[in-house]
């Protein structure tokens, strides 16, 4: 019938949208610090067998059934974590991580996770992210002194500095944090990521350590993943699924009125 069609093409518009909101999206963040882009997965929904595969008939059993689809939906989202370009800046507050892991911050009463660098120092000297609207503690804190000089922040996230002898004074160490399902990490805006129970909890480590977390790189930041040549290809595609889905129930429309204009006869 025409009317499945229609019905089975509203979903695929309906999940194409979404589709090119997902491409929006990353396009929009090509120049967010760190940020990673996300892809749309697609699924099938139900069918309706009109025929079931080794069903009895008068000559025996049907070696192919008799199925029709009833659309499509969005799946999940899945976020691809591939490390993004290094790019120096010559901020000595500046931290990429070359590898897998996560920087814990402090988000409200809890923890968050992000992999942006871009740290600077409150009025305490604690070492913190800071966001459009508000700043994120490093966690644990690490606070230095106002009469710091040489700021250093070493592979393995060791913070280091100068004092007014010269003498070189370690004030904490950075750690990493990582995930057993990074995929499950929930997007909460502001370059974070929280845990949750599909991502297991967060195993922390000292960079370059044993546990395979990746090193520190002072003075540069992460980019972003997304490819704009990639976005533009996938932006083509989203638009031109779109409208066949459109063209889809235009055509669906027309056989209605032909089948309502012959019954008038």
């Amino acid at each position: 019938m025409s009317l499945r069609a229609i019905y089975s093409a509203s979903t695929g518009m309906e999940a194409h949208q979404f589709a090119l909101d997902n491409v929006a999206n990353n396009i929009a963040n090509a120049s967010t610090n760190a940020f990673k882009r996300s892809r749309a997965n697609f699924e099938d929904t139900f069918y309706e067998n009109v025929r079931v595969p080794g069903a009895q008939t008068s000559n025996g059993t049907t070696p192919a059934g008799t199925h029709v689809g009833l659309g499509t939906r969005i799946q999940s989202t899945s976020i691809d974590f591939q490390q993004g370009s290094l790019l120096p800046t010559k901020n000595p507050l500046d931290v990429a991580i070359s590898g897998a892991g996560f920087f814990q911050v402090t988000d409200g009463p809890g923890v968050a996770y992000t992999r942006a660098g871009n740290f600077t120092l409150n009025s305490e000297g604690s070492l913190m992210m800071t966001s459009a609207t508000t700043g994120h503690l490093i966690s644990p804190q690490i606070t230095i002194p106002p009469n710091a000089q040489e700021i250093g922040i070493g592979a393995d996230g060791r913070v280091t500095y100068k004092d007014t002898q010269n003498n070189t004074v370690e004030v904490g160490q950075i750690q990493l944090y990582q995930f057993t399902n990074v995929n499950g990490l929930l997007q909460k805006g502001e370059n974070l990521y929280g845990a949750t129970s599909a991502s297991g909890p967060a195993q922390g480590g000292e960079p370059g350590g044993p546990t395979g977390l990746g090193k520190l790189t002072q003075g540069m930041l992460e980019v972003s993943n997304v490819e704009p040549v990639h976005e533009l290809v996938d932006l083509i595609k989203t638009q031109r699924n779109f409208e066949l889905n459109s063209q889809i129930i235009q055509a669906a429309d027309q056989m209605l009125q032909l089948i309502s204009n012959l019954r008038r006869f």
